[in-house]
């Protein structure tokens, strides 16, 4: 049986779906050197890889653009299990891919180990916490294309996956991505603190406390006040979210 025709199993759909998070819509191609990479990984042909990874795309309620629907029952068991479970199952696929590639999820992600404990449940919670923080960036910077919804700056040193409702308050949506912003580091600090909001509609509002006639004031801020965002090719942000921020963090 060829590469490509093997049966995928589960664990291999886990690492495929790791991948489609990670890359933008638009790049789900059998040319992508990351789905080369994959390929080589689990023994698979790259043409196999992107097939799945398009598969994925058609199970996507927040694509604007769809891919073709030749899914099977098992797809649609991992999409479903990723979807209704954010809070483990993407950690749980960065630590089974770190098992493919013979290393661990703290190496995979570049996490300096004098950074954590030596070992226990408080290493563990760090481990979880840095990984779900990397792959949440990840799929936000994929989505938005590496640009800021905002101004659409795309130096991704300047870039922030800001959370709608905040890490903190939200424990089931810490890694959901459409609780998540491209920002830059400006906006996402002035959305943080309430002085800039995204309305359910996708356009921009300015709190009245930030100062005005200030030199800094239009170009940062008022210019961009009542323009639509730049929309992600997915995981569009939930409306409610943005009602959630708009209504009680958003200095009206």
């Amino acid at each position: 049986m060829k590469s490509d025709q093997k049966l995928w199993t589960r664990e291999e759909l886990i690492i495929a779906i790791n991948l489609y998070f990670k890359i933008p819509f638009g790049r789900l191609h059998s040319r992508n050197p990351q789905v080369i990479e994959l390929a080589e990984l689990l023994n698979r042909t790259p043409g196999s890889i992107a097939f799945k990874l398009v598969n994925f795309a058609s199970l996507d309620p927040t694509l604007k653009q769809k891919g073709a629907d030749h899914t099977s029952k098992l797809d649609k068991e991992i999409w479903n299990e990723f979807y209704t479970n954010w809070d483990n199952l993407p950690f749980e696929s960065e630590k089974l891919l770190a098992n493919f590639q013979n290393t661990t999820v703290e190496n995979l992600n570049n996490i300096p180990e004098a950074d954590l404990p030596k070992e226990g449940i408080e290493r563990e919670r760090l481990v979880k916490t840095r990984v779900n923080q990397i792959l949440f960036r990840k799929s936000i910077l994929s989505a938005y294309d590496g640009k800021c919804c905002i101004t659409g700056i795309s130096l991704s040193e300047l870039l922030v996956a800001g959370h709608i409702r905040p890490w903190s308050l939200d424990k089931e949506n810490r890694m959901n991505p459409e609780n998540g912003l491209c920002l830059n580091s400006l906006h996402d600090k002035a959305y943080e603190n309430g002085l800039i909001s995204i309305t359910p509609e996708y356009r921009i509002v300015v709190s009245k406390d930030l100062p005005k006639n200030e030199s800094w004031d239009f170009d940062y801020f008022r210019k961009f006040e009542g323009n639509e965002i730049q929309l992600p090719k997915r995981f569009l942000p939930n409306p409610e979210f943005l009602k959630y921020h708009y209504n009680e963090r958003f200095r009206k």
